[in-house]
């Protein structure tokens, strides 16, 4: 296994992430479950996170600063990413950005986060492609506050990666009605609203402004975005 020291050396480095390159596959192994790729670190006060699975080419390249770009093509079979930048642990915040999104097919721009005990995977979905998700949502009610209205679902995933590993685990989303991209996103209010639904969170691991895109059956994702954090 690389130290830590060594893992946070290589991913500081700005640059292209494609997979399936094999690089650094036992870091994905161990974050995200088994034939994926990973990398995390901080860096200036941001946390990056890459990840990826499957075939399919995804350069996620870590900006200066606050900022990331990224460019896809998934490919077919179980082939997707998800990076962005944020912060580590995440939890209330209002996170404000600005930038492009860009997508054909499966995906999703949006704050993503992960809390432990309960072990839950967040969304809070500002953009979309195709609303594709490869799990049944289940639709637990709306909201409107002043950033907009959304709607709530949540969902189950059986076996699949996590931050603990391949597990079973339950998914939350708040999915904005009119899309926007740039804006302010106050996770607080999500939150909760959620607890509000008997939607429960854990202790926050990170949160990030992610870029994330999938195949779902036959349909495939491609695209590009790139963000600045205010």
């Amino acid at each position: 296994m690389l130290s830590s020291l060594v893992l946070a050396a290589v991913a500081l480095i700005p640059g292209v992430f494609s997979a399936p390159s094999g690089f650094l596959p036992q870091l994905g192994d161990l974050l995200h479950g088994e034939k994926t790729n990973a990398i995390q670190a901080r860096q200036g006060g941001y946390f990056w996170s890459s990840w990826s699975e499957g075939g399919g080419t995804f350069r996620c390249n870590n900006g200066a600063g606050s900022a990331y770009s990224v460019t896809w093509q998934t490919s077919g079979g179980s082939s997707g990413f998800v990076c962005g930048k944020g912060w580590s642990p995440g939890g209330n915040r209002a996170v404000k950005y600005e930038g492009s999104y860009n997508t054909t097919g499966p995906g999703y721009l949006s704050v993503y986060g992960w809390t432990r005990n309960p072990l839950i995977e967040y969304y809070i979905v500002d953009a979309h492609g195709d609303l594709l998700p490869n799990e049944p949502w289940t639709e637990k009610g709306n909201f409107t506050f002043d950033e907009g209205t959304y709607t709530v679902y949540t969902s189950t995933r059986v076996n699949k990666p996590s931050i603990v590993g391949t597990t079973t685990f339950q998914q939350y989303w708040s999915v904005r009605t009119e899309q926007r991209v740039g804006g302010t996103i106050t996770t607080g209010k999500h939150f909760e609203e959620w607890a509000n639904l008997g939607m429960r969170l854990g202790g926050h691991d990170y949160m990030i402004l992610a870029t994330e895109g999938y195949t779902s059956g036959s349909t495939m994702s491609n695209g590009t975005s790139s963000f600045t954090l205010g």
